[in-house]
């Protein structure tokens, strides 16, 4: 939880319960919540009630925002005077919590293999981004598209694949059991997959393309 207190010498205990002075209190308690490294934090609390009257307040307001409150278009800030009893308001803020994400700088297929050229950092307003986001390419390193995105897409993680053990052209172990043999040549994978998917490899000596299933990076296991 974190508080603010707002006070300035020489001023009326009204000007301390003033609607301004409630307002900015709220406002610099959304500041310190959500106002990271590498963020950008534009809160501004919305009017008060005109209807409402609050009491003088002797002591500085406090504004609390719990770290569980997650950021939102439009928040709910309590601001409570801690005088006695006391009084506490709720005040309206609006939020916009702008940050870096990776967003798509081409148009890509499902089954993409997704490589730095294809993305770029964009700043976004995270509160508008209900299904999340993804800010860091050790993220998608190695991972392909699960559908077609138009550019300017912002990335998640629902949009991504498994990450490819084995991609085209890569130099893979082949691995052949005969029986209680094992057998293991060097070969190049002529096809892209996770654990489990099947593709051809060309053996490097002989020259001859095998069928083979992906078994871990960079080892595939030959097909009888």
């Amino acid at each position: 939880m974190a508080w603010f207190g707002l006070a300035w010498p020489g001023s009326s205990l009204a000007a301390l319960s003033s609607p301004d002075a409630v307002r900015a209190a709220a406002e610099q308690a959304v500041h310190a919540r959500f106002d990271l490294p590498g963020s950008r934090v534009v809160a501004q609390a919305l009017p008060l009630d005109p209807r409402l009257r609050l009491a003088p307040c002797a002591a500085p307001l406090r504004a609390v925002l719990a770290e569980a409150v997650r950021p939102a278009p439009r928040l709910s800030v309590p601001v409570h005077c801690p005088q006695g009893s006391g009084w506490t308001v709720r005040v309206p803020v609006q939020l916009q919590l702008f940050r870096p994400v990776l967003v798509t700088s081409r148009p890509l297929l499902r089954g993409d293999g997704l490589r730095p050229a294809d993305v770029r950092a964009e700043e976004r307003d995270l509160t508008r981004l209900g299904y999340g986001y993804l800010d860091n390419l050790d993220q998608v390193a190695g991972r392909t598209l699960a559908r077609a995105l138009p550019e300017g897409s912002v990335l998640t993680s629902a949009m991504l694949g498994g990450r490819r053990m084995v991609r085209a052209g890569d130099r893979v172990q082949v691995v052949a059991r005969l029986g209680g043999i094992v057998v293991r040549a060097d070969g190049i994978a002529l096809g892209s997959g996770d654990n489990g998917a099947r593709l051809r490899v060309r053996n490097e000596s002989s020259g001859k393309v095998v069928d083979a299933v992906v078994h871990a990076p960079g080892v595939v296991l030959a097909l009888p």
